[in-house]
């Protein structure tokens, strides 16, 4: 087993999710836990996350003296958690000139077991202002970037290692080698942990919240709530009752595609609510992104608890960076959004204990992977992920019936595009935002004045980080000619080149 602790970092969850992904079983805790909590069950090594937090900060987590007198296993810090190891063993901590976020190369200075296969330079994905600037005594520097002199350092003798980039996160190159160095080679970890097995274990776990009780599951036809309600289905049978509710913002085509999907095709025993005209009204005038998402989850809390029976519990396909994105879980996390499966009714729910979520503690690819164990069709489990919120947070700015019109042509047409395309697969996520400005136009020999809208399309594994895809400029050139001479109303189309961080994958 490892431990890792979590000093509130957006990746700690990643870092769990590569670990089981090397067949090794972890366990989050979070670094406010007492030395003996923090080691209960033996762990063979332990991992110190990353965190928002500057260790100058009042109040910013540390390491305790009595923790460092019992760690000997060894010892991996990652970002905040390798500064705070490194300024509770005596070393330095400063603010630099300047941050490294995104991208950055790594250079390797000595060899090190953590570093055997490693290329001697490459990049790794950064994301912090403060660096170690002296170490403690006994420790080595292994490597450094352009604004970080000690990127990796190590003590060998006393088990400890320390990186200030993200080997957890897909776009550092060679990041399972560091994380598999760490597990086999430094704390000798066996592979024992499957995903066939958690699918076991979750549908008996399933049975016995549910104690028999009916489960109304939420859902959307989007590959977390389908395998969730497969899951359930497996699990429970006819006592499972999933709900997909129409919320008016929608893509083109949504409803019977997931009415087919998951009536037709999975065989569930779906129910559809249409409640479009509903959610506009209460949408009306609405621009700002938090408010637009309070408004929806509001909203779908009146309209799906009206199904919901006192004694029913409630399911859904959370999962984990909606929870780590929306309210601290282990650690001092920041929100970064609010999120309409954790508004107050969902909360006081879970609080009653009615709430089941088996997937809260997966990602997309896991997700993915436990539908094909299930034996979802794969075009089902390929659909692009599409929030919860729908369009009313790729629309900026208000959202009423003409702009989700245009922005549902423009998305229809890019959509088309890609499947017909032989990128569709190669992009995690992509979708059209409709932008609250207009542009000047030419068309027909007539000046314009109309919409402009944006194109998304990243590559990703698990959504936590993202890097902008690099479609032919021949298919963007043909999406943008489509959409300007199909839809009305839009005369301009532009393509987004930003990474996660340091923006977010939607708009809004």
């Amino acid at each position: 087993m490892i431990v890792i602790v979590d000093y509130g970092s957006q990746y700690t969850q990643l870092i769990a999710r590569r670990v089981r992904g090397l067949g090794v079983f972890s366990r989050i805790v979070g670094c406010h836990e007492t030395p003996a909590e923090i080691l209960k069950g033996d762990p063979q090594g332990i991992i110190l996350s990353g965190g928002p937090a500057s260790l100058y900060e009042k109040g910013a987590p540390r390491i305790g003296k009595a923790l460092l007198a019992r760690l000997t296993v060894p010892v991996l810090g990652i970002c905040y958690g390798h500064q705070a190891l490194m300024h509770a063993l005596g070393g330095k901590v400063e603010k630099g000139g300047s941050g490294e976020y995104g991208r950055a190369q790594v250079e390797l200075a000595k060899e090190d077991p953590l570093l055997a296969g490693v290329p001697a330079k490459h990049f790794a994905w950064m994301s912090h202002r403060d660096h170690v600037a002296a170490l403690p005594k006994g420790f080595t520097r292994l490597a450094h970037s352009p604004a970080t002199p000690n990127c990796i350092v190590s003590n060998p003798k006393r088990r400890i290692w320390g990186l200030q980039f993200h080997p957890e996160v897909h776009h550092t190159e060679n990041g399972p080698r560091y994380l598999e160095n760490f597990l086999f080679e430094i704390c000798g970890c066996p592979r024992d942990w499957s995903l066939g097995d958690w699918i076991d274990a979750t549908c008996q776990e399933m049975r016995e919240e549910s104690a028999g009780r009916r489960v109304v599951s939420a859902v959307s036809g989007g590959v977390d709530s389908t395998v969730m309600a497969v899951l359930l289905d497996r699990a429970i049978g006819r006592k499972s009752r999933p709900i997909f509710v129409d919320n008016g913002v929608l893509r083109d085509g949504e409803v019977a595609e997931v009415q087919h999907n998951l009536g037709k095709v999975l065989g569930l025993n779906l129910k559809t609510l249409r409640a479009g005209g509903h959610f506009l009204r209460h949408l009306k005038g609405v621009t700002e992104p938090e408010k637009k998402r309070r408004a929806i989850g509001r909203e779908f809390i009146n309209v799906f608890f009206r199904e919901i029976r006192d004694d029913d519990m409630l399911a859904q396909g959370t999962l984990y960076p909606d929870v780590i994105e929306s309210v601290a879980v282990h650690g001092p996390s920041d929100k970064i959004k609010t999120h309409h499966n954790r508004v107050p009714e969902v909360l006081k729910l879970i609080k009653q204990g009615r709430v089941i979520e088996p997937l809260k503690e997966l990602f997309k690819d896991e997700v993915r992977e436990v539908g094909r164990l299930l034996e979802i069709p794969a075009p089902i489990l390929a659909r692009y992920p599409f929030p919860g919120p729908g369009l009313a947070i790729r629309i900026l700015g208000e959202v009423n019936a003409k702009r989700l019109k245009i922005l549902r042509a423009a998305d229809r047409i890019f959509r088309e595009e890609m499947a017909a395309s032989p990128h569709y697969d190669k992009v995690w996520q992509g979708f059209a935002v409709l932008l609250p400005v207009k542009a000047v136009g030419v068309m027909g020999d007539t000046r314009t004045y109309a919409n402009v809208v944006a194109i998304r399309a990243v590559e990703s594994v698990d959504g936590m980080t993202a890097d902008w895809a690099r479609l032919p400029y021949e298919l963007l050139d043909h999406i943008s000619r489509r959409i300007v001479n199909e839809v009305d109303g839009i005369n301009r189309v532009v393509y987004d080149i930003t990474s996660k961080p340091p923006g977010t994958i939607e708009w809004e």
